[in-house]
């Protein structure tokens, strides 16, 4: 028998889809013990399907809505519109007005109520569709509420909540609305109680915002509100604000704004015991739905009533530790210019990939650095590494370390390894064949893997894979590697700082890098531009790229004169750069070689913005201009006092440069290519798993754990329910923003820049390549869809190596993300681009084709 309406007491977990979130939650809190919520029942989503099943019209009308995409508002404003008409003036059946009269008449007919609206949809039990539907306060008598239940379901097609669901993938036939009719009460005051600080994130931290009268007024956001911190059980900070409205109930129903009496304006809204109260009910509603709470409450005759509680959605999670402890989190994805959500596939072989303690949180890792703050010498260490890639994130972590109690700090380690020194450049002879040999001993590295692993199949292939990854790690952590490394990063930063010193030149290390040999990343930009060379002379491949939809188009090319040499210049390149892309240290990206047609818009746009031989001549160009400034600088150099020396020493460090910094992208190269050969051989053993039916389709795999897998392979045993439930969290994730730092109180700490004198309206950032340009900014958060012209400004999230080849049109590049030594960085200064990365929120701050101004000297960029 269909249920229209349910008392409060008569609602269970098995009745959410008739009544929706909210009416779950306060039908739970009615039940709890020492909660006091106001009485009430649901009309449920029955009675909704049952008046509308049949309607035609209103069935025509959905269909219409259905057919139109966001771009369309005013037809969906047009179309919603009669949607709200429609249902405002439908007939309620008898049998349901009935069944809403008798909870009436055992409330009490003569009481006044307020009426909300409850929203469900199939599948998406989280979903309370919060402020999209509406709340109707004071309403009295019968026909008074019979209305308003019909203004609630109306407002399930308001433009915002069509719009609303659009956005998230929601189908307007999916959606349903319950309505929450409820006794009014008519507070003294009234608030919304977090308890997880709002704005910082920490779970410890309860805020309360209080006003006089009923809620809506801060709800709305036309009354100013107290505010209160508590910490268990302490109030730690009191702001009250000067509170001239209210709004209170109308003896003949509905409400009023009203103004509050002069001496009450100024005074606090709630008592010390009023607010620890609150904190105590918060915590005991958090506690009961095991997640920090939102929680609308009111103070009625000294009685405190609980209206609603809900999740608080927007909190970023903690990376679980096993312990209590204080702990701080950095985020990998800053470091590494990838911040996305990764799958679970990804995570477990990145894991398996490094050595720091990471933990996993909303899809991303994060290094636990609570040990390295507690150490002095450690500390500094951190501090200056992480100071000189991500100034923001060393402020925030320098915070962290400045709170008293929070770090146990530690007396240093007399054993405790000390930092190489900055002469390690000198440790090692300017031998030029050391960077080749270091790159061929990875390639016959490589070359052996591919043999090997296509002899292996299931348990045999995941032992071998879980064997190659110490082989992995033996280069990515090789000393002599790390020597090159750090030898190249040390003569840059000698250079910076003694030309600035003995000359008054900053930053030159920026030109005497350009083109630098054995670069593979900055390679993959110039080569792209030679498969443009070899279509260029053919207009009508040219003319089919420019329409190629799918990744097809390879077998088709050869058709076309030229085609083969075409395709063959496209296989070559793919050979050699096909494992990369965006994203791409989580194995479960789609690489180029799965997805060609992601390089046809850069093959095009090099077509149209260069001439035949632009790569090579563009390489040497940047070569010269680097033996122009090293030439330049040590004739000036031989000038001064001690010169000769000076000036030697000088080219010892320009030696090594030019000699090593190339080799800085390599290790990373390496890792994606073994990482692509993984991909290969467990996207075999995918089919595998397919046609045993263990799993429905081979990217499911994607969703499990490399343990897990290897468990499903060896066991050929797999509940398909974990698959669907990972799916779900990662569209979740995906929608997070993770924090740069983190700590294990759920804290979010934002970093600011320590720098003064900048020009006003500004927006700071790191330098990391010198210059000034001026341009038309490209804001692209997609390399799919970038439509560049020579000359303009990209201004992204990130960039990691695959976004290399559009760096070639360029002319100058700015992030959100990114350091001194990450991947843009490094090929900015080769390609001899002004570079500011570390610029929070620069893609929403700047409009796509906004004239702006880059400074990568100072660290700056200015809106033109």
């Amino acid at each position: 028998m269909d249920a229209y309406v349910l008392r409060f007491q008569d609602i269970d977990n098995t009745k959410r889809k008739m009544v929706g979130g909210k009416a779950m939650n306060v039908a739970k809190c009615s039940k709890l013990e020492g909660i006091h919520v106001p009485e009430g029942f649901c009309v449920t989503t029955e009675a909704f399907k049952k008046v509308f099943r049949e309607n035609q019209t209103f069935h025509q009308l959905l269909n219409q809505l259905a057919a139109r995409n966001m771009e369309e508002r005013e037809e969906i404003r047009k179309i919603s519109q009669e949607i709200r008409e429609l249902i405002e003036g439908i007939e309620i059946e008898k049998r349901i007005e009935k069944d809403i009269v008798e909870c009436l008449v055992s409330l009490g007919v003569e009481q006044a109520y307020a009426v909300r609206s409850s929203a469900t949809a199939e599948d998406l039990p989280d979903a309370s569709f919060a402020g999209q539907q509406e709340t109707y306060l004071n309403i009295k008598g019968q026909e008074s509420i019979l209305h308003y239940i019909r203004k609630c379901w109306a407002s399930l097609f308001t433009e915002r909540a069509v719009i609303y669901r659009m956005q998230n993938g929601f189908g307007h036939g999916q959606v349903y609305l319950s309505v929450i009719i409820q006794q009014m009460v008519f507070p003294q005051s009234s608030g919304i109680l977090f308890t997880a600080d709002p704005v910082t994130s920490n779970r410890k931290l309860v805020s309360i915002d209080a006003g006089f009268g009923l809620g809506e007024g801060l709800v709305s956001g036309f009354v100013s509100a107290d505010n209160y911190k508590v910490r268990e059980g302490e109030i730690v900070e009191k702001k009250i604000s000067n509170k001239k409205l209210a709004i209170y109930a109308r003896k003949e129903g509905g409400t009023q704004r009203r103004e509050v009496e002069s001496p009450r304006q100024n005074l606090s809204t709630l008592t010390d015991e009023q607010v620890l109260k609150l904190e105590k009910i918060g915590r005991k509603l958090e506690a009961y739905f095991g997640c920090p709470q939102d929680i609308e409450w009111c103070f009625a005759d000294d009685t405190l009533y609980i209206l609603q509680s809900r999740p608080i959605t927007t909190l970023y999670p903690i990376p679980e530790t096993g312990d209590q402890k204080n702990h701080v989190f950095l985020s990998v994805g800053h470091q590494q210019m990838m911040t996305d959500a990764m799958k679970p596939l990804g995570i477990s072989l990145f894991l398996l990939t490094t050595n720091a303690p990471m933990f996993e949180a909303g899809g991303r890792l994060f290094v636990d650095c609570t040990q390295s703050l507690a150490t002095p010498s450690q500390r500094e260490t951190l501090l200056n590494t992480i100071g000189q890639s991500e100034p923001l994130t060393k402020d925030a972590l320098k915070k962290v370390v400045e709170r008293e109690g929070f770090i146990q700090s530690k007396p240093n380690d007399q054993q405790e390894k000390r930092p190489e020194s900055s002469n390690a450049q000198a440790n090692f002879e300017d031998d030029p064949s050391l960077v080749p040999d270091l790159i061929e001993r990875h390639r016959k590295s490589i070359e052996t893997l591919k043999q090997t692993i296509q002899t292996k199949t299931g348990a045999d292939l995941f032992r071998f894979i879980l064997e190659d990854i110490q082989q992995l790690k033996k280069n990515l952590f090789d000393p002599e590697g790390l020597r090159v490394i750090n030898g190249a990063m040390n003569a840059s930063a000698w250079l910076n700082e003694k030309m600035n010193e003995w000359l008054g030149e900053k930053s030159v290390a920026d030109t005497l890098s350009l083109s630098v040999p054995n670069n593979v990343t900055s390679e993959m930009g110039l080569e792209l531009m030679e498969v443009a060379d070899v279509i260029r002379p053919y207009p009508e491949i040219i003319r089919y790229l420019e329409d190629v939809k799918d990744d097809s188009f390879l077998d088709e090319l050869a058709t076309f004169d030229g085609g083969q040499e075409a395709k063959d210049a496209i296989n070559a390149y793919l050979d050699k750069y096909g494992m990369r892309c965006p994203g791409e240290i989580d194995i479960t990206k789609t690489r180029w070689r799965e997805k060609p047609s992601i390089l046809i818009p850069m093959i095009l746009s090099n077509i149209r913005n260069f001439e035949h031989g632009a790569g090579t001549r563009k390489f040497e160009q940047g070569r010269q201009l680097a033996l122009k400034k090293e030439q330049e600088l040590l004739d000036r150099l031989k000038q001064l006092p001690d010169g000769e020396r000076k000036a030697e020493k000088t080219k010892q460090m320009i030696d090594h440069l030019r000699s090593f910094i190339g080799y800085r992208e390599y290790p990373k190269y390496g890792m994606i290519s073994r990482y692509y050969v993984y991909k290969r051989a467990l996207w075999k053993e995918s089919g595998q798993l397919v046609a045993a039916n263990i799993i429905h389709e081979k990217e499911d795999i994607f969703y499990l754990y490399f343990e897990e897998l290897l468990e499903a392979a060896t066991t050929r045993h797999l509940d398909y329910r974990l698959i669907i439930q990972r799916k779900k969290d990662y569209q979740r994730y995906k929608k997070l923003t993770p924090p740069r730092v983190l700590t294990s109180e759920g804290e979010v700490i934002a970093g600011e820049y320590e720098r003064e004198n900048l020009p006003d309206q500004a927006l700071p950032g790191l330098p990391v390549s010198s210059g000034v340009v001026e341009g038309r900014a490209r804001v692209i958060m997609d390399m799919e869809e970038a439509e560049l012209e020579d000359g303009d400004i990209l201004i992204t999230a990130y960039t990691d190596p695959s976004w290399t080849p559009l760096f070639v049109t360029i002319k100058a590049l700015v992030t959100e993300v990114g350091g001194l030594m990450t991947h843009g960085a490094v090929i900015a200064r080769e390609y001899g681009l002004p570079a500011v990365v570390g610029v929070e929120d620069a893609t929403k701050l700047v409009q796509d084709g906004q004239r702006i101004r880059v400074n990568g000297t100072e660290g700056y960029m200015e809106i033109l």
